[in-house]
C-alpha cells in the first residue's frame, strides 16, 4: 500500500511539473522606422498547434484579452492606440459572448512618433491569456523593449 500511495504521490508531481513547463506562445519583437520621425513597433505572438490567444477588444467579462501598456518615454509618443489584424470570431457558451482570437501567429503594431535622434528603445509590458480546446492557462505578464 505505501508503495502505491508513494507512486501516485510521484505521479501528481509529474503532472504539476508538466503543467508549468506549459509555454504555448512565445512573443518576438521588431522595429521599422518610416523615417526620422515615425516608427512602427512590431509585437509577434507565435502561438503553438491548438492554442489560442484573445483580441485586444473582448468587452465584458470574457477571457483575458491581449493588453500592452508602454513605458513613458521622452524619446517618443506613442501615435494611436496598438493595432491587430482581424481576428478569428466565435460564440463562446462558456462566457455566453461573441469572442475574437487569433491562433498559429499574430503580429501587434504600434506606430510611435519619434522626439529625439539616435538609437532608442520602446519599452514596456504585454498580458495575455492563452487556451486550447480543454484548458486555460493562467494569465501571463511579459515585459518587453524593442530597438528603433
Amino acid at each position: 500500500m505505501k508503495k502505491l500511495l508513494i507512486f501516485i504521490a510521484l505521479c501528481l508531481v509529474g503532472e504539476l511539473a508538466s503543467a508549468q513547463i506549459l509555454n504555448p506562445v512565445k512573443w518576438s519583437y521588431a522595429a521599422k522606422r518610416l523615417n526620422s520621425k515615425e516608427a512602427i513597433v512590431y509585437l509577434k505572438a507565435t502561438i503553438d498547434k491548438g492554442w489560442h490567444i484573445y483580441s485586444q477588444n473582448i468587452a465584458g467579462d470574457g477571457p483575458t484579452k491581449t493588453a500592452f501598456s508602454f513605458h513613458p518615454s521622452k524619446d517618443y509618443v506613442l501615435n494611436g492606440k496598438t493595432i491587430e489584424p482581424k481576428p478569428i470570431s466565435h460564440f463562446d457558451k462558456m462566457f455566453n459572448m461573441k469572442i475574437g482570437y487569433f491562433e498559429k501567429a499574430v503580429i501587434f503594431q504600434q506606430k510611435i512618433n519619434i522626439k529625439s535622434k539616435g538609437k532608442i528603445a520602446v519599452k514596456g509590458k504585454l498580458e495575455f491569456g492563452t487556451c486550447d480546446d480543454t484548458q486555460c492557462l493562467p494569465p501571463q505578464e511579459i515585459e518587453f523593449s524593442v530597438g528603433v
